[in-house]
């Protein structure tokens, strides 16, 4: 080998290696990119959740907040490239998860996005043309399709271009990582269908929630099909009108009962919440407000 040649790769050697020391080994953490409440910075409060999960290698974007232009400021500032996702997860329905989608799906028209699978629902539904009542005694001009309907009635959504993945159970989405549908049976909220992310750690399950509108004790319950020990949960518990009464009882059922360790809340949880929380949780209790980087083991 020729002393220049020799030379090129050496410095060719060097300067791959320094690429990878400055990179560093993969982080396993969570960065909340929506809410509204944080520290002074550069990202603008609103209400609404979103949250880049980084776990194993895979990037993961829960939720998109309740405003697209505000979502793009925050995703921007917080230097996350939406590019590099693996998949994303919008945990239910209502606007102050989905309002930066169009956004997403601008950065990432192809990304995989696990959504909520409802009877006619926002994220796309079909079903099967004999789902109704017929009556034969009708003319045809009185008739759905002429009294024809097709095999497989599809429905649309704001989102037709969007590779939507509908979930109804617990659906693994990765290696350690699976999705878990639960339903809302809440007055106000009756038969909502919402998605949280579980990951399988060593110390237990980290539980990703959005607002918990089915009940976070049923969200937790259904993820003991995966792991019996929640480690910690993150997002929003959607306690933010509740009683004190109801929040301590609640409170006192995830610290004793179930046995969670750690807790990052946020969004909807409640300022009565957060303070019960922190008090039974002490050092446990893990502040997550805008910006915040959780560490995860």
């Amino acid at each position: 080998m020729q002393p220049a040649t020799r030379a090129r790769l050496i410095i060719g050697l060097a300067f791959l290696a320094a690429l990878r020391t400055s990179a560093g080994p993969a982080q396993d953490r969570i960065t909340i990119l929506y809410d509204a409440l944080g520290k002074p910075s550069s990202m603008k409060k609103d209400w609404g959740y979103s949250a880049l999960v980084e776990y194993g290698g895979k990037h993961i974007l829960f939720d998109t907040g309740n405003n697209a232009e505000i979502f793009a400021q925050n995703v921007k500032v917080s230097g996350v490239d939406l590019k590099k996702l693996d998949f994303a997860v919008i945990s239910h329905r209502h606007g102050d998860h989905t309002g930066g989608m169009n956004y997403l799906l601008t950065v990432n028209p192809q990304v995989k996005i696990f959504a909520p699978k409802e009877g006619f629902g926002v994220f796309g539904a079909s079903l099967p043309g004999t789902f109704y009542r017929q009556d034969a005694s009708l003319p045809d001009y009185m008739r759905y399709y002429n009294g024809k309907p097709p095999q497989t009635m599809t429905f649309g959504t704001p989102w037709p271009s969007a590779n939507f993945v509908l979930i109804d159970g617990v659906t693994k989405a990765a290696t350690g990582i699976s999705v878990i549908a639960t339903v809302s049976q809440t007055p106000g909220t009756l038969e909502l269908r919402e998605l949280s992310l579980a990951i399988e750690t060593p110390k237990g399950l980290i539980l990703v929630v959005g607002c918990s509108h089915p009940g976070i004790e049923r969200i937790v319950e259904a993820s003991t099909v995966i792991d019996k020990h929640v480690y910690a949960i993150v997002g929003g518990l959607h306690l933010v009108t509740t009683p004190d009464s109801e929040i301590a009882r609640i409170v006192t059922a995830l610290h004793d009962k179930w046995k969670v360790d750690r807790v990052a809340l946020g969004h909807c949880t409640g300022e009565p919440a957060f303070a019960a929380f922190e008090r039974t949780f002490g050092s446990q209790y893990n502040y997550a407000g805008l910006g915040s980087v959780i560490e995860l083991p």
